[in-house]
């Protein structure tokens, strides 16, 4: 069966992976872009969104493995955008631009579904009030065989972390205190016991950690 992944996903050293106050203009809140510069650095971020340079090195070389063997994704809605509630602008198509950078059927989580969004790249937008269980039943119908990454935000991976649904989880431990936010790790007591882990120090000062989940 394909996997269930999570990638370059960003947190706090206090737990948090995104700030308070998301709006238009600041769609991490008050984090701003203190939990990704890492990633906008690397040389993997730069060929995603088709521009050239970067830079190489560790940063890289973990980021990298975001798109290899993926099929489909699923976020929730706070990473699709900021509006909350009933959707009162269906113009609104994402952060991304006309051609986002994901090139699979999406599946936006949200009790508000809506018309799909089809996008330049093949990336179209499935707007679905499921559970985590049945958003993967989805997914991996979409996916063809090929793994499914949960794309975020906190309160999404967190979910499929409760569900026990996720197979390697790739979290980056960027070293900032934000003190409030949507914390990932929240009610998620003996995590660990699910999966055997492994932790590579960046000299960007970020500590990639991966957990992979245990093969009993």
């Amino acid at each position: 069966m394909s996997l269930v992944r999570v990638h370059n996903f960003s947190i706090s050293l206090d737990g948090y992976g995104t700030g308070e106050g998301q709006s238009l203009d600041q769609p991490f809140g008050h984090a701003t872009d203190r939990l990704h510069g890492w990633f906008f650095r690397t040389r993997a971020f730069r060929r995603i969104h088709g521009l050239e340079g970067g830079e190489t090195g560790v940063d890289d070389a973990m980021a990298n493995a975001w798109g290899d063997g993926i099929g489909a994704e699923i976020m929730g809605r706070n990473k699709f955008g900021p509006q909350r509630g009933p959707w009162q602008d269906e113009d609104w198509r994402g952060w991304w631009g006309p051609n986002p950078p994901f090139h699979t059927p999406v599946f936006v989580l949200t009790h508000h579904p809506r018309p799909s969004l089809e996008m330049e790249g093949g990336t179209t937008f499935h707007f679905i009030d499921a559970t985590p269980e049945k958003a993967l039943r989805q997914a991996r119908a979409a996916a063809g065989g090929r793994d499914v990454r949960i794309g975020g935000g906190p309160s999404t991976v967190r979910a499929f972390l409760a569900a026990d649904l996720i197979d390697h989880l790739h979290v980056v431990v960027v070293p900032i205190v934000l003190g409030r936010g949507e914390s990932l790790w929240a009610g998620l007591e003996g995590l660990d016991q699910r999966f055997d882990s492994e932790a590579v120090s960046s000299p960007s000062g970020v500590t990639h950690l991966t957990f992979t989940r245990r093969q009993d």
